[in-house]
């Protein structure tokens, strides 16, 4: 038996406009048919899934305030990382720059979800 694909990641979210708002207006990601009845969005990158799932009252708690990577989160690439900081960053959207010397960055969402964003 060998895994060979990772297909999607579920995340817990409070307030479904806001997150869409977010990953779908601020990130830009690609919403696509969800056929569950309980509330929540898809979202498609590339061979991959983000569901979002609706939880009212989630709070995501860091563990490590100072370094947000070594928190629970997953990683996205994109093809200009100084674009995707500017927009986060003009939305409010809190960015820490990986302090790996890597280009990439860190984000939340709404609920404190942690995103990672690194530069293809």
């Amino acid at each position: 038996m060998t895994i060979i694909q990772c297909l999607h990641t579920a995340i817990l979210v409070s307030d479904l406009e806001k997150a869409e708002q977010f990953y779908g207006n601020i990130l830009g990601l690609e919403k696509v048919d969800r056929p569950l009845k309980y509330p929540g969005v898809w979202y498609q990158v590339g061979d991959y899934q983000i569901h979002l799932m609706v939880h009212s009252g989630f709070n995501f708690s860091l563990s490590n305030q100072e370094k947000w990577g070594r928190n629970n989160h997953f990683a996205l690439g994109t093809n200009n990382l100084s674009d995707i900081i500017a927009r986060l960053q003009s939305h409010g959207y809190p960015v820490q720059m990986s302090q790996s010397g890597r280009a990439a960055c860190f984000t939340r969402d709404f609920d404190g979800n942690v995103i990672e964003i690194n530069q293809l």
